[in-house]
């Protein structure tokens, strides 16, 4: 898609940054209104209040508020279904508002087919609107071949389950909300099918479990990099790092071993459903072997064919490699299972601090976006950092 077709008759001096109401809209547009920039929220009906009512911009009712401004949305878009941000008056009405759409999977993962986005949605998109499906697992080109291009150690992938010799991660999707994560744990074939046989009668994965990827699972503390390239200083920057809050594993974490078995005997089995993130820190002994994948990472997506990146624009703003710190023979190594190519839906890093031994003081990824796209309006090179 020609970039300079979608910013045609765009005011660069009068920008709205643009969200999906969902994942990290609140973060982004905090981060935009701290840099001047005006916010529009596209929610669908039933899930509109948070940024209707809540995180609505408004002129503060409490005597002596440091500002006369609170709330972080100044327009708001509802739609009766997410798929409806293609509607050609939603579209409009966006470019109307000059906007910059700060995607990410929760965008995504409402359309049937990825290509619907990346040819019909006719709003420019800080990122790469082409490479968020390297995320998805059934693609031609995975984020388990970009790992293995950028040189960048993965969990052994099992072809078959004839093969499990070890404890496994298998990463199915649920029944319901098919595109959200139902993973379990399984120690051989037999498990493999007795586990997912059961999760599938009681409908809590999907019917194509056997399909899905049967990974090594890595012993080790859980830890999410949240990286940040940019395109025009040429500089890689770690945001922040955090880790998954999974219900209801959370929940058997805090029971002793006979709870546990307690409550498997009832039929109350882990699941591993994402419903947040727990800042967390490294120590900086690991922070070099971090940059170093981090670095790995952009070059590789640098040098992605156009097939798989027709902008050609490698890696832009924020990305995530999620992973495991093992200790091994005395040593530790970093194993990332998995990659976000976008901005990652976890406002906590700002509590980590890692930015703040670069910039003096703690910012969010979402402050960081409105960073990156306030000095391409200065410098002139909006082009260079939207497809």
């Amino acid at each position: 898609m020609n970039t300079d077709e979608l910013l045609k008759g765009y005011d660069l001096k009068n920008l709205t940054i643009g969200v999906l109401g969902g994942h990290s809209a609140l973060d982004v547009c905090h981060g935009a209104k701290k840099h001047g920039f005006k916010t529009v929220c596209v929610a669908r009906k039933g899930r509109e209040k948070t940024y209707e009512k809540y995180y609505k911009s408004r002129r503060s009712q409490v005597t002596g508020h440091r500002s006369d401004d609170i709330g972080c949305i100044d327009e708001l878009i509802v739609v009766d279904q997410f798929q409806d941000i293609l509607n050609e008056d939603v579209q409009r009405n966006l470019r109307d508002l000059n906007t910059i759409f700060i995607h990410n999977r929760y965008f995504w993962v409402y359309f049937d087919d990825f290509a619907q986005v990346e040819n019909n949605f006719m709003v420019p998109i800080f990122g790469s609107r082409y490479l968020l499906r390297v995320e998805e697992r059934d693609q031609h080109f995975t984020q388990y071949d970009l790992l293995n291009l950028a040189g960048i150690r993965i969990p052994k992938i099992f072809k078959s389950p004839d093969e499990i010799d070890c404890p496994v991660l298998v990463k199915a999707n649920e029944a319901e909300r098919t595109y959200e994560r139902a993973f379990f744990i399984a120690n051989d074939k037999k498990s493999w099918g007795k586990e997912g046989a059961k999760l599938e009668k009681e409908g809590k994965v999907a019917s194509n479990w056997r399909d899905a990827t049967i990974e090594e699972f890595i012993v080790g503390a859980h830890v999410n990099f949240n990286f940040f390239y940019s395109p025009l200083s040429g500089e890689l920057e770690l945001m922040g790092t955090d880790m998954r809050r999974q219900t209801n594993l959370d929940g058997f974490f805090r029971m002793l071993a006979p709870q546990q078995k307690h409550a498997l005997e009832f039929g109350i089995s882990p699941k591993m459903i994402e419903t947040g993130h727990i800042a967390v820190t490294v120590k900086e002994s690991i922070l070099e072997k971090a940059f170093d994948l981090g670095e790995k990472f952009v070059s590789a997506v640098k040098n992605l064919t156009p097939e798989v990146d027709p902008s050609t624009k490698g890696m832009i703003g924020p990305f995530a490699l999620q992973g495991a710190v093992t200790a091994e023979e005395g040593s530790e190594d970093i194993v990332i299972f998995d990659v976000s190519m976008r901005i990652p839906g976890s406002p906590g890093t700002v509590a980590t601090p890692y930015t703040r031994y670069l910039y003096g003081d703690s910012i969010s990824v979402g402050e960081r976006v409105a960073m990156e796209i306030a000095s391409a309006v200065k410098s002139g090179k909006v082009e260079e950092i939207v497809t």
